[in-house]
């Protein structure tokens, strides 16, 4: 359990001060956003010589500038998957473009050169980012450790150089260098990386500890147990990158049938043009009749009944704090049917706070002065614990006594001389064994019930009073598992590395039944394969380092972005940027809402491109209405896709998220 011990500020060594900033890759460092760029620019520069009638030399250059330095990335990538026997859609669009340039329709072949390139860049600097996260967490294990010889000296050496069997030294504030078991020493640990506990972990003898983990105020002797290739912070980095290749291939849905679509767009394109030049066609009157073929036929309404939507659903969606990074991020929340939830920093704020002030019978003191007696000792400290009592006394006013002869012991708790009395603050384990009996136990007992963590007051070695302290649910936290279970069919699942007890109270609170605790990163991993193996399209919502391997696994997965590590919230498919729970059953309805559009969509485009297509091969369809019925089902498509850009869409979807939640007892729960 942990105790309210001081944990002071960490010696200035090299382990003790921050990391240094990793370095992002830059957006403009990818060829592919450079090249975008630049096709982008030559368009919005030819766009408005166009409009306004400069001279044609004049545009013509500046769009043919823009094919080249936006197509030619796409067009080399499918000439080279030409040659593995695969017909790749970017081709395709290169010469759809093409084609419409041939017949005079040089603008709208230069805007779907301008929208793939965009697309291709976006892609990479998603996959540029995910891979910078993942090398910045190999940065949590320190570069250095302390290697203790068998003359007792000490070296300095690689943390990579440890073996199995070394004896490390692990000072106060140090990050420790390997997995391990502690030889000698008590301290309390942060393992907030690993677990996603909130609160240092009390530490001694025969304890296992982790790479990357932050010691407290105690000296440790750690025994290395495991390779540091093998420590739980690298098999973290490895299961993220395996997770990430293995995962699904991230498609849209229109692109699930594009090798069919544009095998058949090219034969049929060769067809048009090759028959009727077979039956004695002039070469003019065939090629053109193939153009038009081509154009009418071409999936630019089909491309586009799939963009709007989503991406409108994007914008929107952002604008009310949850950022989703693709559109096939957006396309995906909507197909989820099970849900998991971490709890530290996601269904709770991550902060510990005073819930509960219980002075003891006979101890003549009320809560006000149980607080103020035990806030005054803790003031010199610097631990979790003992911020949230001091924090709890400010907010009430209380003035508090000047600490004497302040002391702490790790793992046991604190003690100082405030007002003449010898005060202890700690952990009802370490300081209460010669008090074995009376109401003090009862009272620890009620407090741990309840999932907080209890903290004994003594005053001159008589307990005085328990505090009570938690790490607080978010306020809409069982609104949400609620409107989550309305949408999927099934109440989400809570996935934590924290204690049984304290999951378990939490759960019962938000009214989530299927609890799994004290899990490492990997058996979070194993928990959402285990449902994807079943058929489950899993949405996993995290904060934490901890949670990085299985938003990666999961189907989708979601970061809380306020207090998110920087793996969860590049690894996961979409961000809470206010921590504002509610959003995330919004944004899953929202998603759905844009599949319907984009199958209403899909609908629309292939009865405009069947009409004009069946024209084209029984009659002679014009090229200006052939053009002039692709733009327009393109425009339809188009509008009703933007449909969710309006404000109603978003107000829409949380009218039907909306469920009701029960009073949690933290907000009935009275400490004043």
């Amino acid at each position: 359990m942990p105790s309210a011990l001081a944990q002071r500020p960490a010696p200035a060594s090299v382990e003790a001060r921050p990391a240094p900033p990793r370095r992002r890759t830059q957006v403009l460092a990818l060829p592919e956003a450079r090249w975008a760029l630049a096709a982008l620019l030559l368009f919005l520069l030819a766009l408005p010589l166009h409009l306004l009638g400069a001279p044609a030399w004049l545009g013509g250059m500046l769009f043919a500038a823009t094919y080249v330095t936006g197509g030619w990335e796409p067009g080399w990538a499918g000439v080279m998957a030409l040659k593995g026997k695969t017909l790749d859609v970017d081709l395709l669009m290169v010469v759809a473009a093409l084609g419409a340039a041939a017949i005079g329709q040089v603008l709208d072949g230069a805007l779907l050169i301008v929208i793939f390139a965009t697309s291709g860049a976006l892609e990479a600097v998603a996959t540029a980012r995910t891979a910078d996260s993942v090398r910045g967490l190999l940065d949590l294990a320190p570069s250095t450790a302390t290697r203790l010889l068998d003359d007792g000296s000490e070296e300095i050496i690689d943390a990579e150089r440890l073996s199995v069997g070394d004896i490390t030294l692990v000072r106060p504030g140090e990050r420790i260098g390997a997995d391990g078991q502690i030889l000698q020493g008590t301290s309390d640990v942060d393992q907030a990386t690993i677990t996603g506990e909130p609160l240092p972990v009390a530490k001694q003898p025969g304890d296992e500890v982790f790479a990357g983990t932050v010691n407290g105020t105690g000296a440790l002797r750690v025994r290395v147990e495991r390779d540091p290739s093998d420590s739980v912070i690298a098999r973290i980095v490895k299961m993220v990158e395996e997770a990430s290749e293995t995962k699904a291939p991230t498609q849209l849905f229109i692109e699930k049938i594009e090798q069919r679509y544009s095998i058949g767009m090219v034969l049929a394109t060769l067809a048009v043009f090759a028959v009727p030049l077979a039956f004695g066609d002039n070469l003019q009157s065939a090629l053109l009749r193939a153009m038009t073929f081509m154009i009418v036929a071409s999936p630019c309404a089909v491309v586009l009944s799939t963009m709007p939507p989503l991406l409108s659903a994007i914008a929107n969606a952002g604008r009310h704090g949850i950022l989703a990074k693709s559109a096939v991020v957006m396309e995906r929340l909507g197909q989820i049917n099970a849900v998991a939830l971490d709890k530290t920093g996601t269904l709770t704020e991550g902060t510990p706070r005073l819930t509960d002030i219980c002075p003891l019978p006979g101890s003549d003191l009320d809560q006000a002065s149980l607080l103020r007696l035990a806030a005054s000792a803790e003031h010199p400290s610097e631990h979790p614990l003992a911020r949230a009592v001091v924090d709890a006394a400010r907010e009430r006013d209380l003035p508090l006594a000047a600490a004497d002869n302040f002391t702490s012991v790790p793992g046991q708790g604190i003690t100082a001389t405030i007002d003449s009395h010898i005060i202890q603050v700690g952990s009802p384990a370490r300081l209460l064994t010669s008090n074995a009996d009376g109401p003090h136990i009862e009272a620890v007992t009620d407090v741990e019930d309840t999932g907080q963590t209890a903290v004994v007051v003594l005053r001159d070695s008589i307990p005085v009073g328990v505090l009570g302290i938690a790490d607080q649910l978010r306020p809409d936290a069982a609104a949400t598992v609620a409107a989550l279970t309305l949408l999927t069919g099934r109440t989400p699942v809570l996935l934590t590395g924290d204690n049984e007890r304290a999951a378990q109270h939490l759960a019962a609170q938000v009214g989530i039944t299927d609890v799994r605790a004290g899990l490492l990163p990997q058996d979070k991993v194993s928990a959402v394969q285990a449902w994807e193996a079943d058929a489950q399209r899993v949405l996993v919502v995290g904060d934490g380092i901890n949670d990085a391997p299985a938003l990666a696994a999961a189907h989708s997965g979601i970061a809380m972005g306020k207090a998110g590590s920087d793996l969860a919230l590049e690894t996961a498919d979409a961000v809470v940027v206010r921590d504002d729970l509610a959003t995330i059953p919004a944004v899953i309805s929202l998603s759905r809402t844009a599949r319907r559009l984009v199958v209403q969509n899909l609908t629309i485009a292939g009865l405009f491109i069947t009409a004009l297509v069946a024209w084209d091969l029984i009659g002679t369809l014009p090229l200006p209405l052939g053009v002039a019925g692709h733009e327009g089902s393109t425009v339809i498509v188009g509008l009703n896709g933007l449909r969710l850009l309006r404000e109603t869409a978003w107000a829409h979807q949380t009218r039907h998220t909306d469920a009701p939640a029960n009073t949690t007892n933290l907000e009935r729960r009275d400490t004043a």
